[in-house]
């Protein structure tokens, strides 16, 4: 799948102004006739299709965008919705919020009722791109945590390698040689754990064992405890998400273990847990404003951010538990 076509392709094809392309295109008669076919020529053969955004046949205050999330009873993505309707409201625009559950079936249910309903989709995806591409009826699609290819697709890339990096380096530096992690529990392992192991091997260490945990409190205590038994000698444990790190925090701290614990998120929650979460922390109001502003770029026919505009950059926030 090509580079999107945009509002300023057809000007340049054309040889005239945005403003001329945005004329032609809407019929008004402050052109002459041979500007206006050339422009409607070029449009034609670039492929150009302006969104009703972009045509105006969407007000400002009637926009509406699909909020995609996995798990709306996990703080991190609490909080991503909290800033993406932020950055929504102060543009006008109502937002749908869909929980999946982190199921595809559910993300099929989903798009099923929103594709034809909303003037963008913004949010977290497992489906493959073939399938968003085909359940969004042509609707600008922003993605988050993850690459895109169609054109009227864009991302938010997270980057958290560094950031793991950091962790890690940090826990060395304090004596470390024997760190587990504490993965989430899909069948396929996550980027954090390549960010880990590459850490670890940066070190000339190897990691110790990962643990597969449900993504809770519980799931975080179930998982420590099977770390524990299966590597006893662990004296540290990075982990998927802060809320699995709290888990753990409380099973060491039940089981009588002093283990160091890191998580990942940056959740607010984990400064009031004892002792406060070190962590390696996203931005989550730069997230939930990168996919807004993205949205409302693909909508108008502007181009998306892209390069290091669209990163998120993860970082070690140092508190107590590390």
């Amino acid at each position: 799948m090509g580079k999107r076509v945009t509002i300023n392709d057809v000007a340049s094809a054309a040889g005239v102004s945005r403003q001329t392309v945005s004329r032609a295109l809407n019929d008004k008669g402050e052109i002459d006739g041979d500007t206006k076919q050339r422009v409607l020529d070029a449009a034609r053969e670039l492929g150009y299709r302006p969104s009703r955004f972009a045509r105006g046949l969407v007000r400002p205050d009637t926009t509406s965008i699909g909020l995609v999330i996995p798990d709306l009873l996990n703080p991190f993505f609490t909080e991503v919705a909290a800033a993406a309707l932020e950055a929504a409201r102060a543009k006008g625009w109502h937002v749908v919020i869909y929980d999946t559950a982190d199921s595809v079936d559910e993300e099929l249910s989903t798009l099923r009722v929103i594709g034809s309903q909303v003037d963008a989709v913004v949010g977290y995806f497992n489906l493959p791109e073939s399938a968003l591409d085909q359940h969004t009826h042509g609707i600008p699609v922003v993605l988050i945590g993850r690459e895109h290819h169609a054109p009227r697709f864009s991302s938010i890339r997270i980057e958290g390698a560094e950031g793991v990096r950091s962790a890690v380096d940090h826990l060395v530096a304090a004596g470390h040689r024997r760190i587990g992690m504490l993965d989430h529990a899909h069948a396929e392992p996550s980027d954090k754990h390549q960010w880990f192991c590459d850490a670890m091997n940066a070190h000339g260490l190897v990691p110790d064992k990962v643990a597969g945990a449900v993504q809770s409190v519980d799931g975080g205590a179930d998982a420590f405890t099977r770390l524990l038994e299966a590597q006893p000698d662990v004296t540290a444990i990075f982990t998927f998400n802060d809320i699995i790190a709290i888990g753990a925090l409380r099973a060491a701290r039940r089981s009588g273990h002093d283990l160091a614990v890191i998580g990942f998120d940056g959740l607010q929650l984990g400064t009031v847990v004892d002792p406060a979460l070190t962590t390696v922390a996203l931005d989550t109001r730069r997230i939930g404003a990168l996919a807004v502003e993205q949205a409302a770029r693909l909508m108008s026919g502007d181009e998306p951010l892209s390069g290091e505009d669209m990163v998120v950059q993860a970082y070690l926030l140092l508190r107590e538990s590390a």
